[in-house]
């Protein structure tokens, strides 16, 4: 990770002391699939490959729960849920750090992607 990537990857708004104290995230399981929640208070990036060398190509809104459709190994990155080097697949060419989303366990929550 480059010097400042790792504030450069998220963005975070100024939160209240009270924030910290919120419910632990939940995975949702729907007839269209299972979507995950990206870390309170984040908006984070999405990539056209798994690192934070790869474009930009959007940043998800705060609250966002997102589908893995598969998942890669890539960059090391730390967020809120600890250090990885997992990448999940949101959409084609999407790509989002495993690090800043919930998904209840480490390693692998889908399939690898080829």
């Amino acid at each position: 990770m480059g010097v400042g990537e790792q504030t450069a990857e998220p963005t975070r708004d100024e939160v209240d002391g009270a924030a910290g104290a919120a419910a632990e995230p939940r995975v949702e399981t729907t007839a269209s699939g299972t979507r995950y929640p990206v870390a309170p208070g984040y908006r984070v990036n999405v990539r056209t490959g798994p690192g934070t060398s790869y474009r930009i190509v959007r940043t998800m809104p705060y609250g966002q729960k997102i589908p893995i459709y598969c998942q890669k190994p890539g960059e090391t990155v730390t967020g809120p849920y600890g250090t990885s080097n997992l990448w999940d697949n949101i959409a084609n060419g999407q790509f989002v750090a495993d690090a800043y989303v919930y998904t209840g366990r480490d390693g692998y929550v889908a399939p690898r992607c080829d």
